[in-house]
């Protein structure tokens, strides 16, 4: 049997790098792996499984809320993403959300986002660091808990957005000091979750790549792989 195939979404401009450690990452788990950026054409091979990964912003007419100036947003992964996670919800297909990916699954079942987390938590230090400063509480036996096996657990942070309004489905699987959202995950999917911070950026943390052999497992026993003609 093949090793489960999964979907790796990037932005176009400069998500190559972005790509080669999910890659890396996915390998060591035992999975393989394909770009999937806006504009070129998905695999003929159907997925097995998705990261939404990390990157520009979220278009905030999607969930409306404040537009901002000067931030970097990608309209064409925007509906590339959506397009993925409207096909591969309702098949129940194994999903990892990472930054931007991790809100992109809450925008997707209709949540929404704080555009700037700095306006609505003031209290909260300004951390930018791809080094694991930042300790965030996982909640007591949920999925992430049980994947994980650390909490609280030290992880990186390198995002100014965060979930506000959950989606229809999710519940809160961890959060930071200051109480901002660091990780969803679905109540009811066998694998939907979504993580504030980028765990593959984490190559040395033993919990960080126990998400990724999750998902690998999970995609092994994906009921319906995801066809490239419903995406």
């Amino acid at each position: 049997m093949k090793p489960p195939l999964i979907g790796v979404t990037t932005s176009r401009r400069g998500g190559w790098r972005s790509y080669l450690m999910h890659r890396l990452a996915l390998w060591r788990v035992g999975a393989r792996s394909v770009r999937l950026t806006p504009g070129d054409a998905l695999p003929k091979e159907p997925l097995q499984g998705l990261v939404i990964g990390g990157g520009d912003d979220i278009g905030a007419e999607i969930y409306g809320g404040q537009v901002l100036p000067d931030v970097r947003i990608d309209p064409d992964r925007d509906a590339l993403e959506l397009g993925l996670l409207r096909a591969a919800l309702p098949l129940q297909l194994p999903v990892l959300g990472i930054c931007r990916g991790s809100q992109m699954i809450n925008v997707a079942l209709g949540g929404t986002l704080h555009t700037d987390i700095y306006e609505v938590y003031v209290q909260a230090p300004k951390m930018r660091t791809v080094l694991p400063r930042k300790q965030v509480a996982i909640v007591h036996d949920s999925k992430l808990d049980r994947i994980l096996r650390c909490n609280p657990c030290q992880v990186n942070a390198l995002h100014h957005q965060s979930v506000d309004k959950l989606g229809d489905g999710l519940r809160v699987a961890a959060q930071d000091e200051s109480g901002i959202v660091q990780a969803v995950e679905s109540e009811s999917a066998p694998f939907l979750l979504g993580v504030q911070w980028h765990p593959e950026l984490l190559v040395w943390k033993k919990p960080q790549q126990r998400l990724f052999a999750a998902l690998t497992e999970a995609s092994k026993n994906a009921r319906a792989p995801l066809e490239a003609a419903l995406a």
